[in-house]
């Protein structure tokens, strides 16, 4: 991704919002269809139905993420629940723009609207997106520090050391919950890391082994030099509430600055 963000710089990249996806899954995608330019109104996006068999027959090659950072501005809209592409969406320093969402990673509590992505209205997400892509492109700079902002979060501190960490502490915490004692069957076999990745076969469904290549990738080769981080205390329930009020009223004043636009655009109408 941080290769993929140097080859377009921000303001010479398309200064529309962008979604590639499978629309299908839920209304609130469905619904996404119809911010897309037509004949009678350009809300500043630009949706692309991704063909997932299409794109398994031609080994994904349109599907590059590290490639799509070629818009100001990429939006992320949930699915049947959480989709895995929010990461990705915000490695890109493109602007995230985020319709409201229902469900949260482990990660969600560090992003801040107006820090970290630029908040859409699930309601009225058209016009939602048209202001945000004039805001943007109105306000480059700010613009440009909220996608810098996500990215660096995002490649920085959620990399894989850290995301193992998170593991660690999570199984444990897990650990101490359960009730009864895990035994090993009589009939079970070892496996090592290495034949986990063999047993993927030489070939997938692609012909092109990409089972194994990131099996191996993500392989352990050495124990760490250094303990796993520590997690910090859990928030307190005035800090939890403090930071929820402080997210909800930047949300809400995003949302004004929407209706003043929109009411100033009608009336010049």
């Amino acid at each position: 991704m941080k290769e993929g963000n140097k080859i377009i710089k921000w303001e010479e990249r398309e200064p529309y919002a962008y979604w590639k996806g499978n629309p299908f899954v839920a209304d609130t995608r469905k619904d996404l269809l119809t911010c897309n330019v037509s004949d009678r109104h350009d809300w500043g996006a630009r949706i692309f139905i991704q063909d997932w068999f299409k794109e398994s027959q031609q080994g994904f090659k349109e599907s590059s993420l590290a490639k799509q950072c070629k818009h100001r501005y990429k939006i992320y809209i949930e699915g049947y629940a959480w989709s895995v592409s929010e990461k990705y969406i915000l490695a890109c320093d493109s602007i995230t723009f985020m319709v409201k969402p229902y469900y949260y990673d482990f990660f969600t509590r560090s992003l801040e609207p107006l820090v970290h992505y630029w908040p859409i209205n699930d309601r009225d997400k058209c016009r939602s997106i048209e202001y945000g892509v004039q805001w943007g492109n109105q306000n480059p700079e700010k613009a440009q520090a909220i996608g810098r902002a996500a990215s660096e979060l995002i490649q920085e501190k959620v990399s894989m050391d850290y995301v193992y960490d998170y593991m660690f502490h999570l199984l444990n915490e897990y650990g101490k919950l359960l009730r009864f004692e895990p035994q090993v069957p009589a009939a079970s076999v070892e496996v090592c890391s290495e034949g986990m990745a063999c047993s993927g076969g030489g070939e997938d469904v692609l012909g092109l082994g990409l089972e194994r290549k990131f099996m191996l990738e993500s392989l352990v080769k050495s124990p760490s030099l250094s303990r796993p981080c520590e997690i910090g205390h859990p928030f307190e329930s005035q800090e939890l509430e403090k930071y929820y009020k402080r997210n909800l009223n930047t949300i809400r004043r995003v949302q004004k600055w929407e209706s003043q636009y929109w009411q100033d655009f009608e009336k010049q109408g």
